[in-house]
């Protein structure tokens, strides 16, 4: 049975399969498919020649521009399509081709991706990626299975990003760059292969951090970066020294959990 909400505008010429759920006020425009596992909240748009397959959920006020396909399986070579999924939150804008793939079954089935995230055209979000909030992926960004990015985000243009990493929060990915290692919260990386350039002040600054607080966090990312030990030697050498900022915190808090993982570096070649 299709469930549609009685304010839901669906083109005639799109094809809502049995099984679907559709909430109030959604639009969808000509020529889309909507399959049977697929749940629209209310005020949705598709806009015309959008693909929606699998279990996918799309969250209140998400648009999506035409010829996006979202919630197609992934694209691993071990996949497997029972039981996997795609959650998408509220207020997301998917542009134009963008490609977003159902999780695996073999490492939980499930891709997640937050509120209020902006993806441009041609971008892709691989199996069992998880992202945040507030992000943007900017066009032609791939991300390979298994990607982390966290809240606040931005990818440049044509990043690309290895399986298993992990982006900090609020990191700035350089267009054109290739993301092999973690990237720290508030990193700043460029190049191919990716290297830390200092930090994103600029995003930072937008974020409401003061002056103060940005000279901090740069002194604690040279302590950790150019001190005489490691990467993970120096990042709790100096947690107690930096205690009261919250920054800094998080930067080292990522650090300890990535554990035996790489990070990326200010050293060309070199990895934390």
């Amino acid at each position: 049975m299709i469930m549609i909400a009685a304010s839901a505008k669906i083109h005639p010429l799109s094809v809502i399969e049995e099984g679907a759920v559709v909430g109030e006020n959604v639009t969808v425009g000509p020529f889309c498919h909507v399959g049977p596992q697929v749940v629209l909240a209310d005020e949705v748009t598709l806009m015309s020649h959008v693909v929606v397959l699998g279990r996918t959920s799309i969250g209140k006020g998400t648009r999506i521009f035409p010829q996006a396909v979202i919630g197609g399986d992934s694209q691993s070579v071990h996949h497997s399509a029972l039981d996997t999924e795609l959650r998408i939150g509220a207020n997301c804008t998917i542009r134009e081709g963008v490609t977003m793939n159902t999780g695996t079954r073999e490492h939980g089935g499930l891709t997640e991706v937050g509120d209020n995230n902006l993806f441009l055209a041609y971008a892709h979000v691989a199996h069992d990626c998880k992202l945040g909030n507030d992000i943007i992926l900017s066009n032609n960004v791939m991300l390979a299975g298994h990607v982390t990015v966290e809240d606040r985000a931005i990818l440049g243009g044509g990043s690309a990003v290895h399986q298993f990493t992990r982006i900090g929060r609020q990191a700035f990915i350089g267009g054109l760059s290739a993301v092999s290692y973690d990237v720290i919260p508030y990193g700043m990386l460029n190049g191919n292969p990716g290297v830390l350039s200092g930090l994103n002040v600029v995003g930072m600054t937008r974020a409401g951090f003061s002056k103060p607080e940005i000279h901090e966090v740069r002194r604690a990312y040279l302590e950790i970066f150019e001190g005489p030990g490691n990467v993970r030697t120096n990042a709790e050498a100096i947690r107690e020294r930096f205690a009261d900022c919250r920054p800094v915190m998080e930067i080292l808090d990522f650090i300890a959990a990535a554990k035996e993982r790489a990070l990326s570096s200010p050293h060309r070649g070199k990895k934390g």
